[in-house]
């Protein structure tokens, strides 16, 4: 059974007054320190639409009533389509989907513990994989192929995705060829520019620099990317103590901030543009001012986010299931399952960097893929909650059994087992006796069997005359 799209929202580390104090604080903000620009086509564009902007500061202020109707614009709901229509994701509210992240250097070989640059083959052979594992919903592009001059970069990762699985393909993007490039192989792909707007098979991500700051290359990006009406995330990364103060309500402040610059701009270049408020919000070790990926604060940063986005009705992308454990160990298990858990019973729409991630969000690790499918599952399990109707209280079968009844093979038993109760792939649920008969393998070791069954079966790939066409007709992909 898979279980995606549904309803969180039980876990609320903000109360309904702390919303609306940051969403003042947000609002004063924009408003009376405002933010930086480095576009002059975006500065352009924020005078236009009735901004104050100090041109010799590149520094762009807002009324709140321009920001909350600039902010209305933006659709609710965001649908992210599959090739396979059975991947759509519809974004927005308090439904959870779960998927990949990062854009990562390195691979992490789990038999030699070392690490190494990552390649465009191995962002193939992920999707690949992921593309076999039903508890990540969603493929985002998790490695950058260092290989390759940056002006290949971004059709040749988008291309990777969208011929090595079904799910939707999200990612960063470095350029404006790249973004041309990547749109018109999508229409292709998808059959027609309608075909693409309607059903968008990709999305991509342009991020705003905390803190208060709009780089000039990605206001770029951003102003590209909505003129063309493609899905567009605009996630930024405060970082407690660095680029935020110490303070996770103040983080959260100005996470907002640097989200609804993206959005707000998305709004004024295209209104109705489908964009996601994102959140990538972490903690830092102050004892040497590292990112942290693993802690415990980014959970709870990114699930308040999440109850911002659900207040300015906009679809959100958050981020859990990282870790900052250089090995598949209790620590890689265990940041992993509280972030990913916390963002889910939030609500978060889109658990961004879910599955795979570790180190700092600089490696990912086949098996850790894997693993995280397992934990994925048994958080979306967690989301699900307790069903009580008179079916699952089932008192006239407890009346029928009496004390001391047996319930194992009733029809009530069979009909709800695997409903109720989430079946790990993984995980060993054996005797001593029965797990030593059966090799007595480590959590890592059965991960790296399922890891070869997955990649020694025949992969997806596009349709050959897609495929074809797609090859003749966008340059620059490396086969």
């Amino acid at each position: 059974m898979i279980r995606k799209g549904l309803g969180g929202g039980s876990f609320k580390p903000l109360s309904e007054e702390s919303v609306y104090k940051i969403h003042r604080t947000v609002m004063r903000i924009i408003d009376e320190i405002g933010f930086e620009v480095n576009s002059v086509a975006a500065l352009d564009l924020f005078k236009k639409a009735g901004a104050d902007v100090d041109w010799e500061k590149r520094r762009v202020c807002i009324a709140q009533p321009r920001v909350m109707e600039l902010i209305a614009m933006a659709p609710s709901s965001v649908r992210l389509c599959g090739q396979d229509e059975k991947h759509d994701a519809l974004l927005g509210g308090s439904r959870v989907y779960t998927g990949t992240g990062g854009t990562a250097l390195y691979i992490y070989n789990i038999s030699t513990n070392e690490k190494r640059l990552a390649n465009l083959a191995d962002l193939k052979r992920l999707a690949k994989l992921v593309d076999h594992l039903d508890n990540i919903h969603l493929f985002m592009l998790c490695t950058y192929p260092n290989e390759l001059p940056v002006e290949q970069v971004d059709v040749n990762r988008f291309f990777a995705g969208l011929d090595n699985t079904t799910k939707h393909i999200m990612g960063g993007v470095y350029t404006i060829g790249g973004v041309e490039q990547v749109i018109r192989m999508a229409e292709i792909i998808a059959g027609s520019e309608e075909a693409l707007r309607r059903r968008p098979i990709v999305s991509m991500i342009a991020c705003s620099v905390s803190p208060l700051k709009l780089d000039g290359k990605y206001g770029d990006l951003v102003i590209e990317i909505a003129r063309r009406g493609i899905p567009l995330i605009c996630p930024a990364e405060p970082l407690c103590g660095a680029t935020s103060p110490v303070t996770l309500a103040a983080n959260l402040a100005i996470q907002t901030v640097d989200s609804l610059i993206g959005v707000i701009l998305a709004q004024i270049v295209n209104p109705g543009t489908p964009v996601i408020f994102g959140s990538v919000a972490s903690s830092t070790d102050l004892r040497d001012l590292k990112y942290l990926a693993g802690s415990v604060e980014m959970g709870l940063l990114n699930a308040g986010g999440a109850q911002m986005a659900q207040f300015y009705r906009l679809p959100f992308y958050g981020t859990g299931g990282m870790t900052d454990a250089k090995l598949l160990d209790a620590q890689s298990g265990y940041e992993s399952a509280i972030t990913s858990l916390l963002c889910a019973l939030a609500g978060t729409n889109f658990i961004h960097d879910a599955a795979g991630l570790m180190e700092f969000a600089m490696t990912v690790c086949d098996e850790k893929f894997v693993i995280d499918n397992d934990i994925l599952g048994m958080v979306m399990r967690a989301v699900e909650g307790i069903q009580v109707n008179d079916n699952t209280l089932a008192f006239d079968l407890i009346k029928e059994m009496g004390p001391g009844g047996s319930f194992i093979s009733t029809k009530h038993t069979r009909q709800f087992m695997r409903k109720e109760h989430y079946q790990p792939t993984l995980s060993d649920r054996e005797s001593r006796q029965d797990w030593e008969a059966n090799g007595g393998k480590a959590i890592y070791q059965k991960a790296t069997e399922k890891v070869r069954q997955i990649l020694a079966q025949r992969g997806y790939h596009l349709p050959p005359l897609v495929r074809q066409k797609v090859l003749s007709e966008i340059t620059g992909i490396v086969e």
